[in-house]
């Protein structure tokens, strides 16, 4: 063999190695920057989600791989439960009742305690404006979900602008304004166009006359549109407290929404029944009656409605002792009938006795 021809048995062996170390590094450098892009990816999608859960605490979720929705597991609903009925305050409440016996009234009431007081408390009746007592409450779930959020943006269109009471519906089409300021307005002055922001942003009435049911408040239905002059969105005072109920309790909405809720709720201007009533009760002239009530150690967190052939108004009671109860009022009569109106103030003042006695019982 001459000095210029090629042992191929010596180079194969040098080539095959070569070739090996070659695409070993090609494999190792693609499998970290496949690597680097999978843990990119959970990354991105999660930034891609359309809105961040913002006071979601004590919710249970998980994400449908087939859809990429987010799903809550909802805790089970629990409630106070009834105890004992205190027949003296019922029965109170019927003498009051039948003297005008051409109004409808219907009352409830139930203490931390489990003791409770009622007049007709299932009868169905209009729901006027306290109908936003429960729409609050859903969209506050929907907060806690990541559904939506609190200064998310909603935008006034023909549909939702309303008559009645509010400033929103002088507002040009096309404003927006964020959740917080249209769900507050809806309680603080009632206005009806921010009402009826809300009801499109979580769906339509029927999404949330689903909702309501699911919550088991049974006689609760939005049929149509704030103001509803009509009548025909209806509930009951023992659906009223249980809302309020739940809202308050510590097992359903996280310990933010419970906040927001007696937040909004305490800026509610209106005072004529639920507070007026218990100010008469306690032999204090009505006016100013957040702080008068406040100075005797009671909050009130109410909601109120009136169209004229109904007057309700139901609330969180904060006593003295810093327990808590839940009532409703509702009485539907003659158009802008003051008995009405008189009645619900004179059931309400029935209670401070046992309100404030339950307080004194645990003076020394």
């Amino acid at each position: 063999m001459s000095n210029k021809e090629i042992d191929f048995s010596k180079i194969r062996p040098i080539k095959l190695i070569k070739s090996f170390l070659k695409l070993y590094l090609i494999g190792i450098g693609l499998g970290v920057i496949t690597g680097s892009l999978l843990k990119m990816v959970p990354n991105y999608l999660e930034g891609r989600e359309p809105l961040a859960n913002l006071a979601g605490q004590g919710k249970e979720t998980f994400k449908d791989k087939a859809s990429n929705k987010r799903i809550v597991k909802r805790k089970k609903i629990n409630s106070i439960k009834e105890t004992s009925e205190i027949r003296s305050l019922s029965s109170k409440w019927e003498r009051l009742g039948k003297e005008q016996n051409d109004l409808i009234a219907s009352a409830y009431i139930l203490f931390q305690d489990g003791k409770y007081a009622e007049f007709q408390p299932d009868i169905i009746l209009p729901a006027a404006s306290t109908i936003k007592i429960a729409i609050l409450f859903i969209l506050l779930e929907k907060l806690d979900e990541g559904n939506l959020l609190w200064n998310e943006l909603l935008t006034l269109n023909n549909k939702a602008v309303a008559e009645g009471s509010g400033w929103m519906r002088y507002q040009k089409v096309g404003k927006s304004f964020p959740i917080h300021e249209v769900a507050t307005e809806m309680i603080r002055i009632s206005d009806n166009t921010a009402t009826n922001l809300l009801i499109q942003r979580l769906g339509g009435k029927e999404i949330i006359n689903k909702r309501m049911l699911e919550l088991g408040l049974n006689k609760t239905q939005i049929n149509n549109l704030l103001p509803d002059l009509q009548g025909t969105n209806t509930t009951s005072v023992k659906d009223l407290t249980n809302i309020i109920q739940l809202a308050d309790q510590g097992n359903h909405l996280s310990q933010k929404s419970r906040d927001l809720f007696r937040e909004v709720m305490s800026t509610s201007i209106t005072n004529k029944l639920i507070p007026d009533g218990l100010l008469n009760g306690l032999g204090i002239n009505p006016g100013n009656s957040d702080y008068k009530l406040l100075i005797q150690g009671f909050r009130v967190y109410n909601k109120t409605g009136d169209i004229g052939i109904t007057y309700a108004d139901a609330a969180l009671l904060e006593m003295p002792d810093t327990s808590r109860a839940v009532v409703a009022f509702i009485v539907k009569g003659p158009f802008n009938d003051q008995r009405s109106t008189n009645l619900i103030r004179n059931m309400a003042a029935s209670t401070i006795q046992y309100l404030v006695q339950k307080d004194l019982t645990k003076r020394p």
